[in-house]
């Protein structure tokens, strides 16, 4: 992948259950590079994302497909994958406090295009659990929907919220 990233924007929430990136997708770049290296969590659960469309609407439609591959440093892997799903789930396990968090970053392909599907490439890692343990994911989605999209709705899949949460948003050239 192209290592030349301008900066975008950055969106940062404190004790929300979502946190939307608005406006940072355009017609200037075709691939972007969201990165997430501040979060803290109040619960053990993954992280998903669904998207924006052109005016900001949140897409919770079945429009998603998923599949994911979690590396546990202490137990065999697992691959979890879903079609036709209303979000893009099981980015990364995540859990409680900030010195567990170690990242997500992710790859977004043509979402301003609208004759094209939207892609998302992802890869994530935490430390923790009652028996702290590492954990890895390698990550890939699509929103099955050809239109053009404006931004990224982050979510947890639980009622757990993302405390001091920070979302950077870079193009890709």
């Amino acid at each position: 992948m192209a290592t030349n990233l301008e900066f975008i924007k950055s969106t940062t929430g404190t004790s929300v259950s979502t946190l939307d990136v608005t406006d940072c997708f355009s017609a200037d770049y075709d691939v972007y590079y969201v990165s997430i290296s501040k979060a803290d969590f109040t619960g053990n659960a993954y992280t998903g994302m669904r998207f924006l469309d052109s005016g900001g609407t949140v897409i919770n439609q079945l429009e998603y497909d998923y599949a994911t591959l979690n590396m546990n440093s202490s137990t065999s892997f697992t691959e979890l994958k879903g079609t036709s799903q209303s979000y893009l789930p099981n980015f990364a396990l995540t859990q409680t406090g900030s010195e567990d968090f170690g990242g997500i970053s992710f790859y977004i392909f043509n979402p301003y295009d609208s004759s094209s599907y939207t892609f998302v490439t992802l890869q994530a890692s935490t430390y923790g659990g009652a028996t702290p343990k590492l954990y890895g994911s390698k990550y890939i989605g699509v929103h099955k929907s050809a239109e053009q999209l404006s931004g990224i709705h982050m979510i947890r899949s639980d009622v757990a919220t993302m405390d001091n949460m920070t979302v950077n948003v870079y193009g890709v050239k």
